[in-house]
């Protein structure tokens, strides 16, 4: 299935989490077997051709995209956690949202030194969680110079933010508005 195809299983939720805002929800993508299955590929693709030698995906929908792509290419995952989930010391980076801030954790064990890691998320919206999972994973000693989602939102810019970061930046789809 090619990205258009693909963009049509994506259901559009409006006033979802409060007014005004269209919701892009995935969820019908990924219980769509065919659908699911081409997505993974193309990400897939995307991470071999900028030489991943494993795959990061931020909890809880960057380890669905992440994961899968990783397995399709026979090579290892790192799971980017929320706080308090890893049973080993981690590094920690917080990072701000539009009300508050948040924490993101990775096991420094799970990172090679210098090792190219791509990130695969779901969507980027304002690019706040990929950016701190970059940063955190180069800390750890990642070469991290490429994101890969299957929803880019370009009018909250959070592409053109991961790209100010020196960051290649790629999504199968995009659509308008918030």
């Amino acid at each position: 299935m090619t990205p258009v195809e693909l963009k049509a299983l994506v259901r559009t939720v409006p006033d979802f989490p409060k007014p005004g805002i269209l919701f892009r929800d995935i969820t019908t993508l990924i219980g769509h077997g065919t659908g699911f299955a081409a997505t993974i590929e193309h990400l897939a693709a995307r991470a071999s051709a900028a030489g991943a030698e494993a795959i990061a995906g931020m909890e809880a929908r960057g380890f669905i995209f992440g994961a899968a792509a990783a397995a399709h290419l026979g090579i290892g995952f790192i799971p980017v956690r929320k706080p308090g989930k890893l049973p080993v010391p981690s590094l920690a980076i917080d990072y701000a949202l539009e009300y508050g801030t948040d924490t993101l954790e990775v096991d420094p064990g799970a990172v090679g030194a210098g090792q190219n890691v791509v990130i695969i998320d779901d969507l980027i919206a304002t690019g706040g969680t990929a950016l701190a999972a970059a940063q955190l994973l180069r800390t750890a000693g990642a070469k991290v110079s490429h994101a890969v989602f299957v929803i880019d939102l370009p009018d909250l810019g959070g592409a053109d933010r991961l790209r100010a970061a020196e960051l290649e930046v790629e999504a199968l789809m995009d659509f308008p508005g918030h």
